[in-house]
């Protein structure tokens, strides 16, 4: 899911809610507003090995050097952030660490929407405005 894809509907069984489909959404569009880099989600079960799988997915993007992917598999108990070139230069390994800390908190507690958004709210802070 990317900022103001609706292209594609949810599977009737999907993870989320059509609430939580439009607060997702209105997160993507303000984290690319504000940063200038392109936040992306993705919820679904990742291939092994997982972090290759996500880089994949993060290379099929628009514009990978500027994009930011959420990838998260809660099946597998798995979460990947994936950073682009330019993204990477705003973004340290520490800063992406520090919100898959959160992001896993929330997932924990069963909150899938809660812990994409805190993730994408802690990201925004630390890359800054552009």
């Amino acid at each position: 899911m990317t900022a103001g894809d609706d292209t594609q509907t949810p599977p009737a069984d999907g993870p989320f809610t059509t609430r939580q489909l439009l607060r997702l959404d209105e997160a993507l569009k303000q984290a690319d507003q504000t940063t200038g880099l392109s936040f992306s989600i993705y919820c679904g079960r990742l291939d092994e090995p997982v972090r290759e799988a996500a880089e994949k997915l993060h290379g099929e993007l628009a514009e990978p050097a500027r994009s930011v992917l959420l990838a998260a598999s809660p099946e597998q108990r798995q979460l990947e952030i994936v950073t682009g070139e330019q993204a990477r230069k705003r973004l340290h390994d520490r800063d992406c660490k520090l919100a898959a800390f959160s992001m896993a908190a929330a997932f924990n507690g069963g909150d899938l929407a809660g812990g994409f958004i805190s993730g994408l709210a802690m990201l925004v802070n630390l890359a800054g405005r552009s």
